[in-house]
């Protein structure tokens, strides 16, 4: 969710509801101790955005001490570890799922971590390189011992496309094999989609992830209709776009002008799906060099096209 997950788009969460626990974006454990607290776009957040988990992606043991001491200072609630970035950029540095492919280097990793915070301490997995329960099992079980307290499951292999369906029953596999909470994730675009997850499955809860940025209030309605919890009915959400225009305001008011378009472009990417000829609205914004200029196109797209049906 590199670009998506930053605090805009969590303070757009947060107004919506039905949010337990955010998430920054993936932070690099090695860049962490440069990064300017102040300045940093990934590491901007407000008091709304809480508790807030921070992701971070770590190669080595070393790298984890200074950055932890970075995050603890941010006030950060949770700290989270990457263990199935399939992206090549993390694996060539063996972080992400190349780390989770290598026992002993992981279980260094997160025993340094352990050691080196008591904050809640979670990570984040994938089936991994193929479908092998004794390697997966001894993985998690690796990470429940190591003292990792939540995990969460993508239900896809390493080398899976976003498009096959997720093994939301392999996520139900780990979840009998440890004794701590697991949250599933992949492939939830819907209420519907939700509540097979956790049927198949058995977790203990669900992490959104493109699916609530191509819908931001899904987690409002998960929140309701699948775990019975309180929130913004249907008639009190906002319209589409009043919706999209609410997150072009928390990116100006968040962000300097340079830092803006990157982070709406991609945003619009997923959210233009909720219309019939979204990609109208998509390449007219991608092609826009000014915020105004989004306000101006998006605007004129909004004028012609209604939505389409929820869910």
């Amino acid at each position: 969710m590199a670009g998506v997950t930053h605090t805009a788009f969590r303070r757009l969460l947060g107004e919506l509801g039905g949010v337990g626990l955010y998430a920054t974006e993936m932070l690099s454990a090695r860049s962490l101790p440069a990064e300017d607290p102040v300045a940093s776009p990934y590491l901007r957040r407000t008091a709304a955005e809480a508790p807030l988990s921070y992701q971070v992606l770590v190669a080595r043991p070393e790298e984890v001490g200074p950055a932890f001491e970075v995050l603890q200072a941010l006030g950060a609630d949770a700290i989270d570890l990457n263990l199935g970035c399939p992206a090549p950029e993390a694996r060539r540095r063996g972080a992400g799922g190349a780390l989770a492919a290598q026992p002993a280097a992981a279980r260094a990793v997160v025993r340094e971590a352990r050691r080196r915070t008591a904050l809640p301490l979670t990570a984040k997995i994938r089936l991994g390189e193929r479908l092998d329960e004794e390697a997966l099992r001894d993985l998690c079980c690796m990470l429940e011992g190591e003292g990792v307290e939540l995990l969460t499951v993508h239900g896809r292999l390493r080398g899976e496309p976003y498009g096959r369906r997720p093994r939301w029953p392999w996520i139900g596999k780990v979840k009998g094999w440890v004794g701590i909470p697991v949250v599933g994730n992949g492939g939830i675009f819907s209420v519907e989609d939700a509540g097979r997850c956790l049927a198949e499955s058995g977790c203990d809860g669900l992490m959104l992830g493109r699916g609530a940025v191509v819908r931001p209030w899904l987690f409002s309605r998960v929140a309701q209709e699948v775990f019975g919890g309180k929130g913004p009915v249907e008639g009190e959400l906002p319209s589409r776009p009043g919706l999209y225009r609410r997150y072009l305001d928390l990116v100006e008011e968040s962000f300097a002008p340079e830092r803006r378009l990157g982070r709406i472009k991609e945003f619009t990417f997923y959210f233009s799906q909720t219309y019939p000829f979204g990609h109208t609205l998509a390449t007219a914004v991608q092609s826009s060099r000014s915020l105004e200029e989004v306000r101006e196109r998006s605007e004129a797209f909004f004028a012609a096209n209604e939505p389409a049906g929820d869910e």
